[in-house]
């Protein structure tokens, strides 16, 4: 079988020469030169002009490619080789203007929409803030036609960012799903958030997401009930597609210290993969992870981290094209 992406050889081409695309695979241009198709453009969005805390976010996407050099081709978990199966490109990063938010998102929506052959292909990207999911969605709901019931979400994060307002401001992290459930480009009774921990600035924070019937699973109700209510809602989901948006500070800052927003107790590394892994079936249009601040990383773990989800996500799609689930 012809192999959708073509790699460097490792043990020729060392890991740590050329030019950091991320996991090293080629650049959209030259896919599109060639006249292939491309399943999945990885996209970076240097963009941080809608946290709340602290910035360096706009990093986000250099320092993950940086740590995707490492990352390899099999997944032992799936038993599937993941660019073998899909074909994936590095599309580099689109183009924000870093003092208006509102502007960025609509910017990258028409950069994404704008890519050579996006009737098909998907987008996963890399952050940057967690407002860059608004584009990301967008684009994903505009290359499927502008589906009249919105796409379905499954959402990991330890905050909701289902807000109304921060400071004044409609447009910021902590506000995108909102946004998009007005617009109807998201279908809330098909929104899982996945791993919400931590105390609130009030109780009314979870009213909005609660009323719209979106899925509540705190990292406490996965202690207590495991995957069960998860399964319940891909059961909801189906075949529809469905977006994924990971933002790192989910992970406990144990394992994750490069975020601008951390939460303390949540997930592991090794759980969060696991839970990604157990998502297998899911029908994914689109994708980000968000949120790596390389400036407090320690090591690298962060941006690491992040690599390797982005890779557990591409991987859903590979076995769902039916090449082989272990």
């Amino acid at each position: 079988m012809e192999r959708k992406t073509t790699l460097p050889d490792s043990r020729k081409q060392a890991r740590f020469g050329g030019i950091a695309t991320f996991g090293r695979y080629p650049r959209f241009e030259d896919v599109v030169a060639a006249k292939k198709a491309v399943d999945w453009a990885i996209v970076g969005v240097p963009f941080d002009g809608g946290v709340t805390y602290r910035p360096g976010a706009r990093f986000g996407p250099r320092g993950i490619r940086e740590q995707s050099q490492y990352l390899k081709q099999y997944s032992m978990e799936h038993g599937v080789d993941v660019p073998g199966v899909l074909s994936l490109a590095d599309a580099g990063d689109a183009p924000v203007k870093p003092f208006g938010v509102k502007d960025t998102l609509d910017g990258v929506v028409d950069h994404l929409v704008g890519l050579p052959d996006a009737g098909r292909l998907d987008a996963m990207l890399l952050g940057g803030d967690h407002s860059i999911v608004y584009a990301g969605m967008k684009a994903a709901w505009i290359r499927q036609g502008r589906p009249s019931g919105g796409l379905a979400c499954i959402h990991f994060d330890s905050h909701m960012d289902t807000l109304d307002t921060v400071w004044g401001e409609k447009w910021n992290h902590a506000t995108p799903f909102r946004r998009l459930i007005e617009e109807g480009i998201l279908d809330p009774k098909r929104m899982i958030s996945i791993g919400i921990k931590g105390p609130l600035n009030t109780s009314d924070d979870l009213e909005y997401a609660s009323e719209q019937g979106i899925e509540l699973v705190t990292y406490d109700r996965w202690k207590r009930e495991g995957e069960a209510p998860i399964r319940a809602c891909l059961d909801r989901i189906g075949s529809d597609a469905a977006y994924l948006s990971f933002d790192i500070d989910c992970v406990d800052p144990v394992f994750a210290p490069g975020t601008g927003t951390p939460s303390v107790g949540g997930f592991t590394s090794a759980e969060v993969l696991a839970l990604l892994r157990s998502l297998a079936g899911v029908k994914l249009v689109g994708a980000d992870v968000v949120e790596v601040l390389p400036d407090r990383d320690v090591a690298g773990n962060t941006a690491l981290l992040a690599a390797h989800v982005v890779f557990e996500i591409l991987a859903l799609d590979a076995i769902r094209r039916g090449e082989g689930q272990g």
